[in-house]
């Protein structure tokens, strides 16, 4: 195994392991890719306060999120398409979190299916979901869920329609890919890919294929998902949606105050100050640089994690220092999976917690619970109001 010091390592592995087309789906966001990219250069400017001639001996990094124990507060993101990264890639990474002591959560749009991850782990996992215009097929996919035991369920709320991404036009992103003349060339120097993919559980997507009538294959269900994407979803919705699973709900894509207070209102479990990875609306402000103002509108009434642009224990221990209870990472994980599969997953995780580790001894302090502002140097105005 390569030495892995840092996620970028694991990036450059995965850029050279996986078909351009999966790696462009993860790498790039919508439009301009101006959110894409301020999710994470917006951490640059936040600096960390060193103190020294504190006892840093029996640190721990240990937390929970939404009352559930974890070893540190990162959760992994749902990520479409996760199983066209590395065979099998949802099950891979969903025993990599559950052996770390961190939650997985699985995206509705996932290739390996909520039965086939429930069958791969022995811990229950979070499900994803994306609401849909059809309520029957929503609502079995809500029970499948429940079946499988699923802890808590993620409502995506900032996809009701889908932001233009250019790169996956230009590239005719589908699952598994088509075979035209420039996929066929790119395939062809991705042979540890294919090889891999040859002995896949699966190649399409697990939670939709034989769950919707009429769905064989990918050119029915393009156009089946195309269409699905609900834009009337709206609070009163929300509320049923919520009703309908009657366990914990974490509503995840919140970007406004007021959309935080109305979360909290619902009595959502917890709200994710997310931007969908820059991946929706081209031009909104990063999570990071939200999450100050949202904090402030909600206070104590739920639960707010962040999404979006970490990738460092650096930006967990930003992030938690400016307030939140939790964070979640998405391509980070995603870099390790394409890259070294399960192990991947663990490197990028190992990688995660030992810079979250040792920043927070740097910054004096011991444990999760005592971070907050003081840790941190941030410009003014950085989480102020834009006129």
């Amino acid at each position: 195994m390569p030495v892995i010091t840092n996620i970028n390592d694991l990036k450059r592995l995965y850029q050279r392991r996986v078909p351009r087309m999966f790696y462009d789906y993860a790498e790039s966001g919508s439009w301009t890719e101006q959110t894409f990219r301020e999710n994470t250069s917006d951490f640059d400017q936040i600096r960390l306060r060193q103190r020294v001639a504190v006892d840093m001996t029996g640190r721990s990094t240990a937390t929970q999120m939404i009352g559930e124990d974890v070893a540190m507060p990162v959760a992994l993101a749902p990520v479409g398409l996760t199983g066209m990264q590395h065979a099998d890639g949802e099950m891979k990474a969903a025993k990599a979190a559950e052996d770390f002591g961190v939650p997985f959560t699985l995206s509705t749009m996932s290739i390996n299916s909520i039965e086939d991850v429930a069958s791969a782990t022995t811990k229950p996992f979070w499900f994803q979901l994306y609401t849909m215009k059809d309520t029957d097929y929503v609502s079995r996919l809500i029970q499948r869920a429940k079946d499988a035991k699923c802890s808590a369920l993620v409502i995506t709320l900032d996809l009701q329609i889908l932001g233009q991404r250019h790169k996956d036009l230009k590239n005719g992103l589908s699952a598994p890919p088509k075979l035209t003349p420039s996929t066929l060339l790119n395939l062809a120097t991705k042979w540890g890919w294919l090889a891999g993919m040859a002995r896949a559980h699966r190649r399409e997507f697990g939670n939709i294929v034989g769950h919707v009538e009429g769905i064989s294959d990918a050119s029915s269900l393009g156009a089946w998902t195309a269409e699905q994407f609900d834009p009337s979803l709206d609070w009163g919705k929300i509320e049923k949606l919520m009703n309908e699973w009657g366990g914990k709900v974490i509503l995840k894509g919140i970007l406004d105050a007021e959309d935080a207070k109305m979360a909290a209102k619902l009595g959502a479990d917890a709200i994710v100050v997310s931007n969908h990875g820059g991946r929706q609306l081209d031009g909104a402000l990063s999570s990071i640089r939200m999450l100050p103002e949202i904090l402030d509108a909600v206070g104590d009434q739920v639960e707010v994690h962040l999404d979006s642009g970490i990738r460092s224990g650096q930006d967990v221990l930003k992030a938690m220092a400016m307030g939140a209870k939790g964070t979640y990472i998405g391509r980070a994980f995603v870099y390790g999976l394409g890259a070294m599969g399960q192990a991947g997953v663990t490197s990028a995780l190992e990688v995660i917690h030992k810079e979250l580790d040792t920043t927070m001894a740097l910054c004096g302090e011991r444990s999760i619970d005592g971070l907050n502002r003081d840790n941190l140097l941030v410009p003014q105005g950085f989480g102020g109001r834009w006129a």
